[in-house]
């Protein structure tokens, strides 16, 4: 698909393609991938390609090996054990029924999944416990994994942004100044001053509620206070941004 995409887009070293040629997809298209085909195949058409597919003739021809060359490959191996890798869970399952059908040991054949370990010793194959598995986000900056929870937090500042509330309190637990709002990525603030009022009033009332229940420290009153504010939020816009606050304490 690489070597397509660049030649599409005209961007292969070495093969321009043009009105004279032709492009055979014999592949079907592999479930995800729909838009990144189509993409090539518009590309191709823009370049006078004439473009066939499995969709428009016969031309399918998969890279898997039939039922029967898989019955060939275990009459020529014959496993003591069999753990069927390939295909999704479906695909492992007929396989693993088809090596039974062939004589092998139901007790020998294991399909496998993401963190179960399979152990081969003396007595043969089995199961024994399982593994922490699974898709490890790297980040460049750092070379170490991303927990999921700061992927989560990525995933709501990309869609919905972050509202930032400053307040500071003075030693008799009142509002000495504040609160006051800053985002970015929730809404364009000159054009939405009247939901940015509502919700620096909504702030003083939050904070002022936290304190008069008897929560003095900065962190409980900024904790409530950010519950109350992302509430506030969606009932308002329907979106929950990531709501930061910054508590002051004043002697």
């Amino acid at each position: 698909m690489s070597a397509l995409y660049r030649m599409a887009f005209g961007e292969h070293s070495l093969v321009t393609l043009g009105p004279s040629d032709l492009v055979v997809l014999s592949a079907s298209c592999i479930p995800g991938n729909e838009k990144t085909v189509t993409k090539i195949i518009n590309e191709l058409c823009k370049r006078s390609v004439d473009v066939i597919t499995d969709r428009t003739d016969d031309v399918h021809v998969s890279g898997h090996a039939c039922r029967e060359e898989l019955k060939l490959i275990h009459s020529l191996v014959r496993p003591d054990c069999f753990v069927p890798v390939h295909g999704e869970y479906k695909h492992l399952v007929v396989h693993a029924r088809l090596a039974k059908e062939l004589g092998m040991p139901a007790d020998k054949v294991l399909i496998p999944e993401a963190g179960k370990v399979i152990e081969l010793d003396r007595r043969g194959i089995h199961p024994a416990g399982t593994v922490e598995a699974g898709k490890v986000m790297i980040d460049s900056g750092f070379g170490d994994g991303v927990e999921s929870a700061v992927l989560r937090d990525r995933t709501v500042l990309s869609e919905n942004g972050v509202v930032f509330v400053t307040v500071t309190i003075d030693r008799g637990y009142g509002i000495a100044a504040g609160p006051e709002l800053a985002t970015k990525g929730f809404v364009y603030v000159k054009d939405s001053e009247e939901l940015m009022d509502y919700l620096r009033e909504a702030a003083r009332k939050f904070t002022q509620n936290a304190i008069d229940r008897g929560l003095a420290d900065p962190v409980s009153v900024g904790t409530r206070l950010k519950e109350d504010l992302t509430n506030a939020i969606y009932q308002k816009t329907h979106r929950k941004p990531v709501v930061v606050t910054v508590m002051n304490y004043t002697e």
